[in-house]
């Protein structure tokens, strides 16, 4: 019998991914069907550095974190990261990164440090009349 799915036909109880895929975990399962992070729904920009809270309690023995939380948490011991290079580094898409350090944050396990937004950016303009003006010097 043939089972039919939105690709090519396959033999019944056949897999569908190759043996080279790894075990497959959907994101949604990963963050329990989540898709903002926290009950605050606090964003965390790309470049959000993301920092181990060294009196973080009980994360290493905590069984409430998933394997994610905790490969987050071993990357953050290293060094201060951003978001995107938790992403890379834990091979995770952003948006469930998002969901989990937003766990981790309201469990006081992390700490970020958010970007400064472009409106509190000296004017660029500004910038350069000063450097232009120290060259004179």
């Amino acid at each position: 019998m043939t089972e039919y799915t939105t690709g090519a036909p396959r033999e019944a109880g056949s897999q569908w991914y190759d043996g080279e895929a790894g075990p497959l975990v959907r994101p949604y399962a990963m963050t329990g069907g989540r898709t903002r992070p926290g009950p605050t729904g606090v964003r965390f920009d790309l470049i959000a550095l993301v920092t181990l809270d060294p009196g973080a309690p009980g994360a290493d023995g905590d069984t409430a974190l998933g394997p994610e939380h905790r490969a987050l948490i071993d990357l953050c011991r290293v060094e201060t990261q951003s978001v995107a290079e938790l992403a890379a580094g834990a091979d995770l898409p952003v948006g469930v990164v998002r969901v989990l350090l937003g766990d981790l944050l309201e469990g006081g396990c992390v700490t970020v440090s958010r970007p400064v937004p472009p409106a509190q950016l000296p004017d660029e303009r500004i910038l350069r009349e000063v450097i232009a003006g120290l060259r004179a010097l």
